[in-house]
C-alpha cells in the first residue's frame, strides 16, 4: 500500500510536560518525551510505573491532566482524536480480540467502519495474512480458537489495516511461552524494519526491549529515569534504581525453576 504523500518521512510522537492523576494520585508526573519518526521507543519499568498510562494518552484513551500529546504536527485532543487514531495501530495482549468476531471480522472492522468495500478488505488482508505469517484458513477461525501467538498475528494484523503511521504496542507478548514469544519477537522485528513505522514499544522485559528499541526509556513511579541505548544504561545508570533494574531482570533471566 502507498504512504500517503502529506508523510513521506513519517510521524514522530512528542510528549510535553505530560502529567496524569487517577484519583489524586499521580501516575505521571511531568513526562517529556520524543520517538523519533520511523524508529522505536521501547518503554520500560516495573508494574504500576505508568508505562501503560502512557500509552493509552498517546492513543487517546485518557486526556492529560497537564502538558501535551503531538503526533505529528498535531495535538491529540477531542477535535483530532478520531482522525488521530486511524492514523495509529494498537496491539495490547492477547490481541484484544472481540471473541464473538472471527479473525477476518476482527481484522477487518475499522476498515468496514471507514468505508471500505469488500474486495479492498479482502486484497489488504491476503497482504497482511503473509506479512504477519498467518495462514490464511485461521482467518474462518474465532479467537478462542486460535493459539496465543496466532490471536498476536491477528492482532497485529488488525493494527496495521488501514497502514497507519504509529505502531503503539503495549506488552504484546507478554502472556506467551519462551518458543511462541521469540518467533514472535523475530518476525515483528522484521515487519518494523520493512514497513519503517514509528514504533511507541511497552515492556517489561529489558532483553526484550533492548532487542526491538532503537532507544530505551526507564521509567520508575511516573518519572523518566534514564533514556538511552543499552550501553548507556547498563555501563552508566544514571542512578542506582537504574543498576538494580538491570541486575533484577539479569537474575530473571538467570533464575532455574522454581526460582
Amino acid at each position: 500500500m502507498a504512504r500517503r504523500q502529506e508523510d513521506p518521512i513519517g510521524v514522530e510522537i512528542v510528549l510535553e510536560d505530560v502529567g496524569k492523576s487517577y484519583d489524586g494520585k499521580p501516575a505521571l508526573c511531568g513526562v517529556s518525551l520524543t520517538v523519533p519518526a520511523q524508529r522505536c521507543v521501547a518503554l520500560i519499568g516495573p508494574s504500576g510505573c505508568g508505562k501503560s498510562t502512557l500509552l493509552r494518552l498517546v492513543v487517546g484513551l485518557l486526556s492529560p491532566d497537564r502538558g501535551r500529546v503531538m503526533i505529528g504536527a498535531t495535538p491529540m485532543d477531542r477535535e483530532h482524536r478520531r482522525a488521530l487514531r486511524l492514523r495509529m495501530g494498537y496491539v495490547i495482549q492477547e490481541g484484544g480480540l472481540f471473541p464473538h468476531l472471527t479473525a477476518a471480522e476482527n481484522v477487518a472492522v475499522v476498515a468496514r467502519d471507514v468505508g471500505w468495500n469488500a474486495s479492498r478488505v479482502a486484497a489488504r488482508m491476503e497482504e497482511l495474512a503473509a506479512l504477519a505469517g498467518l495462514e490464511p484458513a485461521m482467518l474462518a477461525r474465532y479467537p478462542v480458537q486460535l493459539s496465543g501467538g496466532q490471536r498476536q498475528r491477528v492482532g497485529l494484523m488488525r493494527a496495521l489495516m488501514l497502514d497507519p503511521d504509529v505502531l503503539l504496542m503495549d506488552e504484546p507478548l507478554a502472556a506467551l511461552d519462551p518458543m511462541i514469544r521469540a518467533r514472535l519477537q523475530q518476525d515483528l522485528r522484521a515487519i518494523f524494519s520493512r514497513l519503517m513505522k514509528t514504533v511507541l514499544f511497552v515492556t517489561h522485559d529489558m532483553a526484550e526491549a533492548a532487542f526491538f528499541g532503537d532507544t530505551i526509556v526507564l521509567v520508575r513511579e511516573g518519572r523518566v529515569v534514564q533514556r538511552g541505548t543499552p550501553a548507556d544504561l547498563i555501563e552508566r545508570p544514571a542512578d542506582p534504581f537504574v543498576s538494580e533494574f538491570i541486575l533484577a531482570q539479569r537474575g530473571l533471566a538467570t533464575a532455574g525453576p522454581g526460582a
